[in-house]
Order: structure tokens, then C-alpha cells, then sequence
């Protein structure tokens, strides 16, 4: 069955675009100009992505994605940003959120098709060796969906929990960025790989202490740190 896509944007052109491009690569597509229709639409459809802009009339992007995440039957749905806004503090939002990706306007049709077929693979992939991960202060509980540093529920989104669990898995050798970009976003190196120090960034944060041991190898990229390593 084609994946059923629903496009949030209210410049028709864009939107338009979207469309276009995302039906010639296969997929089915539905467009809402607002938050409120989008809304309507969800719960009325059943769709298995969204690709979303900030800037909406009404109810926005940003406060979309929120209601989206608190809704029980919407919260696993994949969600692309796709905006203007391209300043840092923007991104950090909107993955914050729980966006999976973000992509700045003016973008490139092929890169969106690219990610949206990246994010539809890696949803079918089921890559998971262990039901539960430790490590120092961290525990994983991965059918769960949860992390627990000392005792302490952290929530992370979707992306920022399939990385910390990559790197956990992979404990103590460097993983460059390009990998990550393949391994956990499933995309090519050669798209963009700013991503992958953003969700760095937010995922230390959250984890507080035990963010140290996320270690930053320069000119490769990251490893979590081992056991025996002071």
C-alpha cells in the first residue's frame, strides 16, 4: 500500500510542490492550509506522515506538533517540519517538540523525497538486539520507550531516544557523523549531518551529568564513553 502523507502548509505553491513531487515518487497525498483543518483531518484519517510548516494561520506549527505528540493514537506519527525559520534556536524547537527532522526553505524537492523515504524505512526496520540497556547512571528500557537517569524519568523524542541507543549499543567506538546520519535517520551523507550535532546538543542537555558521557571525537564525531574510561 502507498504511504498516505499529510501536507500542512497554507502557501499553495509549496504546497503544490510538495505534492507534486511526493505523488510522483508514490506516495498518496492530502494537503491542510491550517492547524485546525490538519487536526480535523488526523482524526479523521489515518495518515503516516506529516510534513508541516511553522508559520501557519491560527494555530501553528510549533502548537501542532505539541497537540499532535499529546494525542495517544497520533503521538508515534513521523513529522517533518518544513520552513523558513532556519536560525538554530528555531531548530532546537521544533526537534524539541518532536519533530524527527526539520528542512529549511528553500529546499530541494529531491532532499524532502529523500527524507520522507528515509523516516518511512526506518519506522519498518526493527533493530533492536536487547529489550533493556544500561550504562552508568542510564537505564534504557527500549519496549518501554523509556530512559531513567538515577531513579529520574527523562523524556526524549523519538530521534533523540534511537540515537542515545545507538550509541549505547555501540559503546565505546566512534561513530562519525555520516553514520549516525545512516544508521539512525537512515539518509545519505551527503544531505546534511547539522542534524546530527543539534540532537547531540539536546540529548546532553536532558541527560544532565550523565550527558559526559556522550564524548565528542574531533574531526570524526561521537562515541559514548566505556566502562573503564576515567
Amino acid at each position: 500500500m502507498k504511504a498516505h502523507i499529510l501536507i500542512v502548509e497554507d502557501d499553495k505553491n509549496i504546497s503544490k510542490l510538495v505534492k507534486f513531487n511526493l505523488e510522483k515518487a508514490g506516495y498518496e497525498c492530502a494537503v491542510a492550509a491550517s492547524g485546525e483543518k490538519a487536526i480535523e483531518m488526523l482524526d479523521a484519517e489515518n495518515f503516516d506522515l506529516m510534513i508541516l510548516d511553522i508559520m501557519l494561520p491560527g494555530m501553528d506549527g510549533y502548537e501542532l506538533c505539541r497537540t499532535v505528540r499529546e494525542k495517544e493514537r497520533l503521538k508515534d506519527i513521523p513529522l517533518i517540519m518544513l520552513t523558513a525559520k532556519g536560525e538554530e534556536v528555531d531548530r532546537i524547537v521544533g526537534l524539541e517538540l518532536g519533530a524527527d527532522d526539520y528542512i529549511v526553505k528553500p529546499f530541494s524537492p529531491r532532499e524532502l523525497v529523500l527524507r520522507v523515504k528515509a523516516i518511512l524505512k526506518r519506522g519498518k526496520v526493527e533493530s533492536v538486539k536487547k529489550d533493556i540497556l544500561k550504562a552508568d547512571d542510564i537505564t534504557v528500557d527500549i519496549p518501554k520507550h523509556k530512559v531513567i537517569v538515577k531513579n529520574k524519568l527523562i523524556e526524549l523524542t523519538q530521534m533523540e531516544f534511537k540515537l542515545l541507543t545507538t550509541l549505547i549499543e555501540r559503546r565505546g567506538r566512534v561513530q562519525t557523523r555520516e553514520n549516525l546520519l545512516s544508521d539512525v535517520w537512515q539518509m545519505d551523507s551527503d544531505i546534511d549531518t547539522r542534524t546530527i550535532d543539534t540532537h547531540i546538543k539536546r540529548l546532553r542537555e536532558k541527560l544532565g551529568r550523565s550527558g559526559d558521557l556522550i564524548e565528542t571525537v574531533r574531526g570524526l564525531g561521537y562515541k559514548f564513553k566505556e566502562e573503564d574510561e576515567s
